[in-house]
């Protein structure tokens, strides 16, 4: 097969893009990058030549198209057997799966209410409405239950792997937004924010130029 291509959004804004990025870049997987500034007029038409879907992030492999972020870190482990992005035990193993996909199908209030952004941090706390406090309260359970199970590390089940990849553009969130967690939440979210990868992705997000004005609206709120 080629090189792997990954095909990307803006880093400062795309949750999905980051997703698989970091399980690649982690993973040590040789691949390239092609960013697609989003909310443009020839975005669309762009994406259309890219992605069967017309949306970020797709792997492209030559003629062979992975897209969806989940379905991208299943490749990364794939292309990097060695990298142990799915614990080694089975029973972790299965729940590592099954928090991924959790993280994947849900969490709208949190995303809609909570949007990633790179690019700065909020003035406080914002009041969060009864089904985002839910949600959040959701995500630090799972943490929580998670780490119970680590060894060998400071992530979901101890090595980065592709759970602590699906989870990351959380662990933004609650940083940009000031979202306060109990210790061993909050320990995660800072183990991922200083990983080498996530500091890279950062970096970039930050010399980016396009705005979104209503997402950076969102961090002054009262």
């Amino acid at each position: 097969m080629p090189r792997p291509k990954l095909v990307i959004g803006n880093r400062c804004y795309s949750s999905w893009s980051l997703r698989p990025w970091l399980a690649l870049r982690v993973a040590g997987v040789d691949f390239e990058v092609e960013r697609v500034a989003l909310y443009r007029p020839e975005s669309a038409e762009r994406l259309r030549r890219l992605s069967p879907t017309g949306f970020v992030p797709v792997l492209i492999e030559g003629d062979v198209a992975t897209w969806e972020s989940l379905a991208i870190c299943e490749r990364a482990a794939e292309l990097a057997p060695g990298a142990g992005l799915w614990p080694d035990d089975p029973v972790r193993r299965t729940v590592a799966r099954s928090v991924a996909t959790e993280m994947h199908g849900g969490f709208a209030a949190i995303r809609q209410f909570l949007p990633m952004n790179l690019r700065g941090r909020a003035r406080r706390a914002p009041s969060l409405p009864d089904e985002v406090r839910t949600q959040v309260d959701r995500v630090v359970e799972t943490w929580t239950s998670c780490r119970s199970r680590a060894s060998g590390g400071p992530f979901l089940f101890g090595r980065f792997g592709i759970a602590d990849a699906m989870w990351a553009p959380v662990a933004t969130r609650f940083h940009t937004y000031r979202v306060e967690l109990p210790p061993v939440a909050r320990d995660w979210c800072e183990a991922v924010l200083a990983l080498p990868a996530m500091r890279e992705w950062t970096e970039a997000a930050l010399a980016e130029t396009e705005r979104m004005p209503e997402t950076d609206a969102l961090l002054d709120r009262a």
